[in-house]
């Protein structure tokens, strides 16, 4: 005899996955770009990794216990939260506005809004835009990659004292005897200077930066393994890559001397650590598969128009959150038709 069809209610669960098994596996993914970072710049990245994840997860705790929703720090997302924050700054970016990025992040991005799933926005993107706004010098101070010492000294800007003025990093450079350090990232050596450094080695790593932005590989790999374990939905980053690179191609076409190329668009800056990490995360974005594709797409195009024409030299960083705040609103017009259901004719009661 066959066997009997069983016919349920809605919701149809395909596998037993939880939101702290999930979380646990991005931090996972994270952990080679970290100790990238932490191989590239030394001390310094690692002293901030630890800043932030720390702050963020302290903070965590303390308005979790004062609104009596028990221990949240155990489903790992506030730690996610900490290290992307972390990744986004600069390397010798001082400690004590770390922690205050950290704090803000958590605080105004996530807890005021009732804790995971009901923030509107990123928290680390919340609270890296803070810190832009707030310290627009420090977040602009980068450090030359594989510096020599990095194992054993910090860079000078990292201790700073609250309202103290830091180190300048061009000092502690100049003590190093590089060759060949411009001060500046591969974005705003093109951006001001139409100086395009090769593909090779920004989609490599082997350059200044943020402290998790420069290995635009490592990044990718780290992606596509979440990815693999459907961890994340596939159609957001392609969709970010895509826009990016559909909008670079016609301006590099017109005047290649001017307009970067759309590889080096889209492995310089932290479009790839935005698109794989930071766009995908399930609160933020629509929950539909065309919302996801429209979302996506929408801040490949809108990052690649702010370098281009906008007076920051990138915006990743604003893409995603202007794109947190649409998420709802995608969501809603991409709802699919309910299963026979008719519908309604304009104008009809």
């Amino acid at each position: 005899m066959a066997k009997p069809i069983e016919i349920r209610t809605s919701p149809h669960l395909k596998r037993a996955i939880s939101v702290d098994r999930i979380m646990r596996n991005v931090v996972f993914a994270l952990l080679p770009i970290c100790a990238f970072a932490v191989y590239q710049f030394g001390l310094s990245a690692l002293l901030l990794i630890a800043t932030t994840t720390s702050v963020a997860m302290l903070t965590e705790w303390l308005f979790a216990r004062a609104s009596g929703r028990g221990n949240t720090v155990s489903d790992w997302s506030v730690v996610i939260t900490g290290i992307l924050l972390a990744l986004t700054l600069p390397p010798g970016f001082p400690l004590w506005m770390a922690a205050v990025a950290a704090f803000v992040g958590v605080a105004l991005g996530k807890a005021l809004f009732g804790g995971l799933g009901y923030n509107v926005m990123n928290p680390a993107l919340v609270g890296r835009a803070f810190v832009q706004a707030a310290f627009p010098v420090a977040i602009t101070s980068w450090t030359p990659a594989f510096a020599p010492g990095r194992f054993t000294e910090v860079i000078p800007s990292t201790f700073t004292m609250p309202f103290m003025q830091p180190v300048p990093v061009t000092d502690w450079i100049a003590g190093l005897e590089l060759d060949a350090w411009s001060g500046a990232t591969p974005l705003a050596l093109q951006k001001f200077q139409q100086i395009e450094l090769p593909v090779s080695e920004v989609f490599t790593g082997m350059i200044a930066g943020s402290a998790g932005e420069t290995s635009a590989l490592l990044i990718l790999v780290c992606g596509l393994w979440l990815a693999f374990k459907r961890m994340l939905d596939w159609r957001i980053p392609v969709a970010v890559m895509a826009g990016a690179v559909l909008t670079a191609l016609p301006f590099w076409l017109m005047d290649a001397s001017l307009y970067p190329s759309p590889w080096f668009v889209l492995f310089s800056g932290g479009l790839m650590l935005g698109a794989w990490f930071m766009a995908s995360d399930m609160v933020g974005s629509p929950v539909t598969a065309a919302g996801a594709i429209i979302y996506g797409l929408f801040i490949g195009v809108l990052t690649v128009v702010i370098r281009l024409f906008g007076g920051l030299v990138e915006g990743v960083m604003y893409a995603i959150l202007l794109a947190n705040a649409a998420g709802p609103l995608i969501s809603s017009w991409t709802q699919p038709r309910v299963y026979g259901a008719v519908k309604k004719a304009r104008g009809a009661k």
